[in-house]
């Protein structure tokens, strides 16, 4: 046998006498390169071999030793027949012996892929993709691919002046990098692949090769299978997203942050984000690829980059909102993890950022800049802005619905309400202006996030946190605001999606076409209307006196009308609505608002639409015909007072409404007749609708209804203090004989003791208990005045006049001219 010693000692020249190894290595080189490999030979080579697995690291050596000598003589004939030898015998032998083979194998390899010529740097890399697809039994220890990431990454961005061989050298490259991710990915100890080292190389020399415009929408599709297949062989792009898909969906959860990072790192470089089409795609094919349960972690690296590039152009800030939104809208059909909250958080946060830029005093009074710079700015912040709030929408709206209650409370928090804190969105800085943009967004938000929300029960789709500031919202003095707190309701109260066949306020001929559907009110939903249905019917009632309504607000509150007798009304609920309705009719007749003669005729209109909806819902042909009495009369002698002519552009208004002419108005002792008998209490019908008094009318800054009539008594009181004083002074026999007589006092005693009782007995609690609290909210009122002009601020020693919450405090005195009381001075 051979041995070690008589190898190196014995002279090359002497043929018979060279190691059997080198023998079989020569014979399969034949005299022409052009005649390729002797396959004979090559078997006797690859038999021994196997044979003999010891030898497997000689026959590598020789071999690298013959195949760099030929790489330096430019003999690149022969350079393929080894390699091609190289490839036969790595695939032949499997055996524990083939570690220190693979080591110089991969050594030829590197001599391949340094060499200047793209023909040996394919070559190489060819053979390297055959090895990486050969599953070894086991791992290696000391094996390292950094030369090769940096070599074919280097590949993938050749700049060689031949189109055909750049693309060639191209492939090559990701197919090496293909190879590189097949064989480590699966190995744990070659985890130092995923360090960002390696990562910021592989990723950006996919993604650039990803750019090609050709390929963009192909790229974007999610249905492009991964893998190498037969048509994108030799097409960079399509070779680059397969590569770069492998390797997401190997990527594990430790590993995503430095699998994404170099993602947004490309994107910033190359100036992708405006426009955001290929950051789109990229995305798109990220999220497609991990899986599922990984998608909050590309979410966060989305947001966290989001926040660092808060001080970038408005359109970049618009990319990387697009693009969350298309990362937002795959993940919410899955899992979206912990970060529900913190994605709607930080856009928020971006969101006030935005207006702020365009609001901002900063952007206004910059003296460099033009008027059509900041008029440009301001559009841009704009897009950005919408993209958030699309975002927001979108992503609520995909969302399970016990996600989207904890998201619609979430958003309803950071809603500025005037008189309640609202630490995140800070609106001192912006002004009313802004914070009207501020809500008028969140509520558009509010609006996609509960479309399609269906809840089995009011009291959980509508809680107090959630319906107090919304109700406030809707009475500020603005329409745009009230619309869009009335859409809210609707997609929320609307569970069997009714509306669009109730769009359009008009007098409906034929409800039952409309085939509605209804379902038999729970009893969770009957103890909502008992505890909240004054609050709704109160803010109905004050809606509709705005004199800035239009067509549109009135509209929505007769859908808003229509919804609640079709989802929440039972009888009692019924009789509440029909008071509701005779209270408008007589607000708009009696006219104590002052409002303007198209603000009554609406609400004459609204109330003519929902009656006679209401009329063809409850199963009362009496109560049918005489809405259907009115409504005809109208049409006669009163277009004004329908929806179908008062909300045309040009309809004629009256100069006054005449109300002595009953038959042109609904009656309540003839929709009480029409509703006498079994299931409707219509005693109830008498007593007149008057909304209750809350807190809400000092926070949304609007004068409630007995704070109005009040001022009016302090200002007539106040103003007419001599003609109370000739009453006083006109004293006579007769007056001091009325003053002695009782016995009128007593009947007035008595019919107004009668007038309480009747009321206590036959009104609803919630009337009573609105009525204690509006004397209650009175006298709270009045206390505060009278401590406001009697309790005064202590002097303070500093001197300095200041004016704290509207109120001017009285210049301080220093304290040895302050004059205590005697009983704290000893």
């Amino acid at each position: 046998m051979d041995s070690e010693s008589n190898e190196s000692g014995v002279c090359g020249c002497c043929g018979p006498l060279r190691p059997r190894y080198k023998r079989l290595v020569d014979n399969i080189f034949p005299e022409d390169p052009k005649d390729g490999l002797s396959k004979s030979d090559m078997e006797k080579l690859t038999f021994y071999a196997v044979s003999a697995p010891e030898k497997l690291d000689r026959i590598g050596a020789y071999l690298a030793e013959r195949l760099s000598r030929d790489v330096v003589r430019h003999r690149y004939g022969y350079v393929v027949i080894a390699m091609e030898a190289l490839d036969q015998l790595l695939m032949a032998c499997h055996s524990q012996s083939i570690k220190p083979f693979v080591e110089s194998f991969l050594h030829m390899v590197a001599k391949l892929l340094e060499s200047r010529e793209p023909d040996l740097q394919v070559l190489g890399t060819n053979s390297f993709v055959k090895f990486a697809n050969i599953e070894e039994d086991t791992p290696s220890y000391h094996r390292r691919y950094d030369f090769f990431v940096s070599q074919f990454s280097a590949m993938c961005h050749s700049t060689h002046e031949d189109p055909e061989t750049r693309t060639r050298i191209r492939v090559a490259g990701i197919k090496g990098l293909q190879g590189v991710v097949r064989k480590t990915v699966n190995d744990e100890l070659q985890a130092i692949i995923w360090e960002p080292q390696h990562m910021d190389k592989l990723i950006p020399s996919m993604l650039f090769n990803m750019q090609d415009a050709d390929d963009l929408d192909r790229a974007g599709h999610p249905s492009t299978p991964s893998g190498s297949g037969q048509d994108g062989d030799e097409n960079p792009a399509a070779l680059a997203e397969n590569c770069f898909r492998e390797l997401l969906g190997r990527a594990a959860y430790g590993n995503m942050k430095n699998a994404v990072l170099p993602v947004l790192v490309h994107l910033d470089n190359h100036h992708l984000w405006d426009p955001n089409e290929f950051a789109v795609s990229c995305f798109r094919i990220i999220m497609f690829s991990i899986q599922a349960q990984h998608s909050h972690h590309v979410i966060q690296q989305v947001l966290t980059h989001l926040d660092g590039n808060n001080k970038s152009t408005p359109r970049v800030r618009a990319g990387i909102v697009q693009v969350l939104l298309e990362t937002v809208a795959i993940a919410a059909k899955g899992s979206v993890g912990p970060t529900v909250l913190e994605v709607f958080n930080t856009l928020l946060k971006h969101l006030r950022m935005s207006v702020d830029m365009e609001l901002g005093d900063g952007s206004r009074r910059n003296s460099n800049s033009s008027v059509s710079s900041v008029r440009g700015r301001e559009s841009d912040e704009r897009i950005v802005q919408n993209a958030i709030i699309q975002t927001i929408g979108f992503f609520g709206g995909n969302l399970p619905d016990y996600q989207r209650a904890e998201v619609m409370m979430f958003i309803m928090g950071k809603v500025p309400v005037y008189g309640t804190p609202c630490h995140t969105l800070d609106t001192v800085k912006i002004g009313p202006q802004g914070t009207k943009r501020i809500q008028t967004m969140l509520l558009s938000s509010l609006i996609m996030v509960t479309s399609g929300f269906k809840s089995k029960s009011m009291s959980a789709a509508l809680p107090p946190p959630f319906l107090d500031p919304l109700f406030s919202i809707s009475l500020m003095e603005d329409s745009e605001l009230r619309q869009l707190v009335l859409e809210i309701l609707h997609n929320i109260i609307d569970r069997h999606d009714n509306r669009a066949k109730l769009r359009g306020i008009r007098i409906i001929p034929n409800v039952a076409a409309l085939k509605i559907k209804r379902e038999k009110i729970s009893k969770q939903d009957v103890a909502f209307m008992k505890k909240h249905g004054q609050q709704l019917y109160r803010h109905v009632y004050l809606g509709c006196k705005e004199e800035d309504n239009v067509h549109k607000n009135f509209e929505l509150l007769f859908t808003t009308l229509a919804i609640l007798t079709i989802e929440l009304a039972n009888e009692e609920v019924v009789i509440d609505l029909i008071r509701l309705s005779i209270a408008l009719q007589e607000m708009a007749l009696n006219n104590e608002e002052n409002m303007p003669m198209s603000i009554r005729c609406g609400i004459m209109a609204l109330v003519a639409a929902y009656l006679n909806f209401l009329s063809q819902m409850i199963p009362n042909p009496l109560f049918c015909q005489h809405v259907s009495k009115v409504i005809e009369l109208r049409n006669l002698d009163a277009l004004y007072l329908l929806p179908d002519h008062i909300f045309r552009d040009k309809c004629p208004l009256p100069e006054s409404l005449d109300k002595d002419d009953r038959q042109l108005y609904f009656q309540t002792a003839d929709l009480a007749e029409c509703l006498a008998g079994p299931g409707y209490n219509v005693e109830r019908l008498s007593i007149p609708y008057i909304p209750q008094v809350t807190d809400e009318d000092r926070l949304t800054r609007r004068k409630s209804f007995v704070d109005t009539v009040s001022l009016q008594v302090d200002i007539m009181s106040s103003s007419l203090p001599d003609k109370q004083s000739e009453l006083a002074e006109e004293i006579t026999f007769e007056t001091l004989k009325k003053a002695i007589d009782t016995t009128g006092l007593e009947e007035q005693e008595r019919e107004k003791r009668r007038q309480v009782m009747e009321k206590f007995q036959k009104a609803p609690f919630e009337e009573i208990a609105a009525h204690c609290e509006s004397k209650a909210n009175m006298l709270h009122d009045r206390l505060a005045q009278i401590f406001e002009l009697t309790i005064r601020p202590p002097p303070s020693p500093s001197g300095v006049v200041s004016i704290s919450a509207g109120h001017t405090q009285h210049p301080s005195v220093p304290v040895y001219e302050m004059k205590f009381p005697d009983l704290c001075v000893y």
